[in-house]
């Protein structure tokens, strides 16, 4: 009788260190992977400081220089503090329309943010341009990010006057 009783516990001893080992394991994905995508997809979002710049002097500047009557205007708004990290937005605005959108700082400090955000960014910017306005739908799996990106795009649309 000692024995099944020994064998029972054994049993789930067994399970649950299987289980605390298989739940507790943090899988990695493929960094090179990760970083491939990364810069196809997220590399134009980061380079909105400096990239979003050129585009909005080349936008805004061709425009400013050969016609006054299209002024372009790219107004940056506050850096929303997240727990993953800030979530910064420029906005370009030309005659009270949104023409472009530029995500200056976002989480990236490791592959996870990197990947989420590779997938998110885009969707947030595209849906800005639908609705021309912060009232937007957060990505699935990107809350947080899409919460900061939303308090720092309406900072933005306020300061622009829209």
């Amino acid at each position: 009788m000692v024995t099944p009783m020994r064998r029972i516990v054994l049993w789930l001893m067994s399970t649950a260190t299987t289980l605390v080992l298989l739940f507790g394991y943090h899988t990695s994905t493929s960094s090179q992977a990760v970083a491939g995508g990364d810069s196809a997809v997220v590399g134009p979002v980061s380079s909105g400081t400096a990239g979003g710049s050129g585009a909005s002097s080349s936008a805004g500047g061709s425009g400013s220089t050969t016609g006054s009557t299209v002024k372009a205007t790219t107004v940056t708004g506050d850096a929303a503090s997240t727990r993953w990290g800030p979530v910064q937005v420029a906005i370009s605005v030309a005659n009270g329309t949104i023409t472009d959108v530029s995500v200056v700082e976002y989480p990236n400090s490791n592959g996870k943010d990197r990947q989420i955000n590779a997938r998110a960014l885009p969707v947030l910017i595209r849906e800005t341009k639908d609705a021309q306005s912060a009232d937007i739908d957060m990505v699935s799996g990107a809350t947080v990010t899409s919460e900061g990106y939303v308090e720092s795009l309406q900072s933005a649309l306020d300061e622009a006057g829209l």
